[in-house]
This record gives C-alpha cells, structure tokens and sequence, in this order.
C-alpha cells in the first residue's frame, strides 16, 4: 500500500545522504524533467495530428504501351547464320539489317527455286489460254452444228411438203384416170352395142376397146406413181429424223468434247492458284533470309552467336530496347488492399538510387517523390500472390527523371483517407485494415 501520510519515514531516510542532497541541488534536474513533460505532451498532440493512410508497394519501371518493352527479335524459318550486321549496343532503324540466314531444307535449297516456279507458273497459264481457245472453239463449232442443223431440217421438211403435195397430185390424176376408164368402158360397150345392132362399124368398136385398155394401162400407171410419191414422203420423214439423229450425235461429241476442255482448263487453273502460291511463298521466304528490326531501337544482347550454327524456327536472335518509350510503374499490392486501388487514383513513387526522404504518413513532407496515377488494374492474381498495377506519371506534377533505366526498381505509395496518428498506431497495432476509401469522383457518382 501506499504511504500517503506527512512522517515519510522512507523519504526522510533518504534525504539524510548527501548524495541526494547534491542532486535535488542541481539545477538541470529540474530542466530535465521539464523536457520530459515537454516531450510528452508534445507526444500527445502528435497523436492527434493527421496521417495519411496508404498502401505501400514494390515494382519496377516499365513502359505504358506494349509495343515499347524490350522485346526479342526472333527467325521465323530454320537456317544457318551466314553474317552478322550489329553488334551489341548498336542503334538500329526500323527495317535495318540484323542477321543474314542461310537455307538448310533440301526443298528449298535450289537456289533458281523461284525462277524455275515462275517459269512453271507462265506455261500453266499458257496453257489454261490455250484450253480457253479450245473451249471457245467448241462453243462456235456446236453453234454451227445448231446451224446447220436447223437448215437441213428446213430443207428436210420441204421436201416431206413437196411429197404431200406430189401425193395429192397423183390421186387427182389417179381419179382422173378412173374416171377416162368408166367413160370408156361406158363408150365401149355403147359402140359394142350398136354394132350389133348394125349401127356402128366394127372399126368404131375396136377404137374404143382401144381406147379402153389404154385408159387401164394408164391407172396402173398412176398408181405406181401415187405408190412412188408415198415412199417420197415416208423416205423424207425418215431423212429429218436421220438428220436430227446425226447432228445430235455431233453436237454430243462437240459438247464432251468442250466440257472436256472445260474440266482440263479448271484443273489447269488450278495449278496455276497452287502454282502462284508456292511462287509468293518462295518469295517471301527469301525476304526472311534477312532477319530486320521491327522498330527503331538499340540492341540489348544477342541471343545467338557464332558463323555456321544452325538454328530453329521461332529461335530469340537479338534483344531489341525501343528508342522511343513512355515510362510507367509496375507494383504489386496484397489482395486485402486491393479494393482500396481505383482507376486514376494519386500515387508516389521514388525509385532505387534517386535520393529519397519519404514520410509515409506526411507526403507533403517527403522528398525525392514524384507523382503518378493508376492507369490500369489487373484483375487476375499475379505469380507472387499479388495484383499488379501500373501507373503513369502525373502530368500535373514534376516530370519523372529521365535517368531511371528501364528494369529498375521503385516502391510505391498509394495515398488514401486522412486519420489522426493515435487511430493509425492502433489500426496497426491490431492489424486492422486501412479504412475504405473511394475517390471524390466514385462519391459524386453515387
């Protein structure tokens, strides 16, 4: 228990030592328990000044655009390295020289590949000319044929007219025939009579049985001429269909003959489409022979090395750092900070080996710093367990130093809601997260 009565035996027991008397005497005694009250209230109000919250992270520089990374150049077909034309550190303009390969697959090492394809190409579309001549050939000897076809049909079938008519002809003049006989025998028989009856001569008897045979004689006559007539129409009936027959075989022979014609031009065609493309194909490859650069930049490192090694498809030749580039920030922040990084939020950032004073809490006060803001946010987790983010300098502050070299290193603050110092030491001191924040803009939204 306490001893709070006035007879201090402990106390009086204590100043008896000179020892003690000596120090109650001294003045700074009692200065240094003035600096001690000082500090402590000083302390105190320290507590509660205000601290930004952040969160810090650790990265890189890298560029903001893909396109201008260090990237590797690399051979897109298999050869042998016949010639180098930069050496490490060289500058390089877009479509420069970098490396000279040689053919090493035994289907390309003619070295008249191309001209002899070309030459295969010329004769196979000579020869799709010429079977296009021979189609248009065909197509003119079948309309001749359609032609003369139609003519002899014309003629064909005048003449079964001509047959029609003579038949009708002959059975008039075979009526008319038939008509002489009953009007001679009608005369004959008359004359016979009166002969008999002593009226007519005989002479008169036998010029009309006279006349009476050669009225028979003449429709047997007629008839065979009606008969002929009749064959005349049956035999030019049967020439049209002979004609149709015979130039229905030619135009047949003429059309397999141009679709023929046809199916070779189309398949000459072909080849000349294969022909064509093998002849682009050997062209282009030969351009590959001579590897370029694909941007301006300098030569970092090269990959491959040595006159005569051979190499594969796909295989990294040199390493290209492009001449023009905007610089970024690449940092990694844990997942539990993640939803407090937003899209164009203020970060700082200072880099390895750039003098730096950083107050994580006071921005304000620190130095060396410079600003950037959030360009982007990835949201997949990255190899190491964090979620990447790149930032790009503020244009509003002091332009990042030119110095910085790509690859190096650089910490991060992204700056968050303001608290009071004794509120942050007891958020950390139970592991507690920052406070959630949301940028002005996201609140005017809402």
């Amino acid at each position: 228990m306490l001893n709070l009565s006035e007879n201090n035996s402990i106390s009086n027991a204590i100043e008896k030592y000179q020892t003690v008397k000596n120090l109650s005497e001294r003045p700074h005694y009692k200065i240094l328990n003035r600096i001690i009250l000082w500090v402590c209230l000083l302390g105190v109000l320290i507590l509660f000044l205000p601290w930004t919250q952040n969160i810090s992270g650790a990265g890189a520089v890298t560029t903001l655009k893909p396109n201008q990374r260090p990237q590797t150049v690399q051979t897109a077909i298999a050869g042998r390295i016949e010639k180098w034309f930069v050496k490490e550190g060289d500058f390089v303009k877009q479509g420069d020289t970098i490396l000279f390969i040689s053919e090493i697959k035994e289907d390309y090492l003619d070295p008249n590949l191309v001209q002899n394809t070309e030459s295969q190409l010329k004769a196979k579309e000579l020869a799709t000319e010429s079977y296009g001549g021979k189609v248009k050939s065909l197509s003119a000897q079948i309309e001749a044929i359609r032609n003369e076809k139609k003519l002899k049909l014309e003629q064909a079938q005048n003449k079964v007219r001509q047959a029609i008519l003579k038949i009708k002809s002959d059975s008039i003049d075979l009526v008319a025939v038939r008509t002489q006989i009953k009007i001679a025998t009608t005369q004959f028989n008359r004359s016979l009579a009166l002969n008999k009856e002593g009226l007519k001569p005989m002479t008169d008897v036998e010029e009309k049985r006279l006349k009476l045979q050669e009225a028979e004689a003449k429709i047997i006559t007629q008839e065979n001429k009606l008969i002929t007539s009749e064959n005349e129409l049956i035999n030019a009936k049967v020439e049209i269909n002979r004609i149709i027959a015979e130039y229905n075989e030619k135009e047949s022979k003429a059309s397999s003959d141009k679709y023929t014609a046809l199916s070779s031009q189309y398949d000459t065609e072909a080849q000349v489409n294969k022909l064509q493309n093998q002849y682009k194909n050997y062209q282009i490859r030969n351009g590959m022979y001579y590897i370029k650069a694909p941007q301006s930049g300098y030569i970092n490192r090269a990959l491959q090395s040595g006159i005569g090694e051979t190499i594969k498809e796909g295989t990294q030749i040199v390493s290209i750092m492009p001449a023009d580039y905007e610089i970024a920030v690449e940092t990694f922040v844990d997942p539990v900070d993640l939803p407090l990084i937003h899209k164009g939020e203020k970060v700082r950032v200072w880099f390895d080996g750039w003098p730096t004073i950083v107050f994580s809490g006071w921005p304000n006060m620190s130095y060396g710093t410079f600003g950037g803001k959030i360009v982007a946010v990835e949201n997949f987790i990255s190899d190491n367990g964090k979620f990447r983010v790149l930032i790009a300098p503020d244009e509003t502050e002091a332009p990042w130093p030119k110095q910085v070299s790509m690859g190096s290193g650089a910490q991060t603050l992204a700056l968050l809601d303001n608290v009071p110092v004794w509120f942050e030491i007891w958020r950390t001191l139970n592991g507690f997260p920052p406070n959630y924040y949301q940028p002005k803009s996201e609140k005017a939204k809402k």
